[in-house]
């Protein structure tokens, strides 16, 4: 079943928009500029993903980019441009952006980045906010703000949740680019291909969450940013208590546990 989105057949300046069934794939589409981030990208992308975001029928959100890259960060002249407006108008400006960046982190859908060659900047904090990353050999990232005056500003809450305090300390930094190998040891890549194995690695996470109840997993997240970076306390245990009792409850649930009892497919299954 394709997505309704991508049947409303709505044109965009900056992205492409492809349904694989019940999957989107999100392709930024500014191969020229290494679809680094500008004013349209990021109006696009951030609207775009909400609206995906609310569609019943999509089970799953691939972000990628065409061309050479993933994303090589913010277009320097949208920079400049930004660096010479008023203080209003560049807080607008940066809390757009950090709405694009939330609006990936908040997605209720499984969000998987595909990146290939450069993921600098925002590039990374993409990678980073998606649920699941996976990258090719040839990916390079970096959080490349200082070596322009800048820090990662509102990308810095999603890669230090997912390189940890302690390495982002280093690269925060450095601006040193970290290879693809590198990024799986600091646990910014969950699985690394080559090249031209890289969609099918992505399809096979992609069929890996097919087999997951929708609402379960939008739960499951849910659950992570309720006990992630909380001490465990009678409160943190009976919150979680609370949430798997509201859970087996729904009718997701009494599907999933009638489907393995009987030794069936759950209807989610694959759609």
């Amino acid at each position: 079943m394709a997505c309704s989105v991508c049947e409303d057949q709505v044109s965009w300046t900056t992205l492409e928009l492809e349904s694989r069934g019940p999957v989107a794939w999100v392709w930024m589409n500014l191969p020229e500029r290494h679809n680094a981030f500008n004013e349209t990208l990021i109006a696009e992308l951030t609207g775009l993903l909400q609206s995906l975001d609310t569609d019943t029928s999509v089970r799953a959100i691939v972000l990628a980019g065409r061309g050479k890259s993933f994303s090589a960060g913010a277009d320097l002249n949208w920079m400049k441009r930004q660096g010479q407006a008023s203080t209003e108008e560049n807080l607008a400006d940066a809390q757009r952006l950090a709405e694009l960046f939330r609006t990936v982190s908040e997605c209720t859908k499984p969000t998987i980045a595909r990146v290939h060659g450069a993921a600098m900047g925002g590039g990374m904090g993409i990678a980073s906010a998606c649920d699941i990353c996976v990258a090719s050999t040839n990916a390079i990232f970096a959080t490349s703000e200082v070596r322009l005056g800048l820090a990662p500003g509102v990308i810095s809450p999603y890669v230090v949740r997912a390189i940890g305090e302690r390495q982002a300390y280093r690269y925060f930094q450095t601006a040193e680019r970290i290879s693809a190998a590198r990024a799986r040891e600091i646990g910014l890549a969950h699985e690394v291909a080559e090249l031209d194995l890289l969609d099918d690695l992505v399809e096979t996470t992609i069929e890996s969450l097919l087999d997951g109840g929708p609402l379960a997993q939008a739960a499951s997240t849910a659950l992570i940013r309720l006990v992630a970076n909380r001490p465990v306390t009678a409160g943190l245990t009976d919150d979680c208590a609370c949430f798997i009792a509201a859970l087996r409850s729904s009718p997701e649930a009494q599907e999933g546990l009638s489907a393995f009892l009987e030794k069936r497919a759950p209807t989610w299954k694959g759609r």
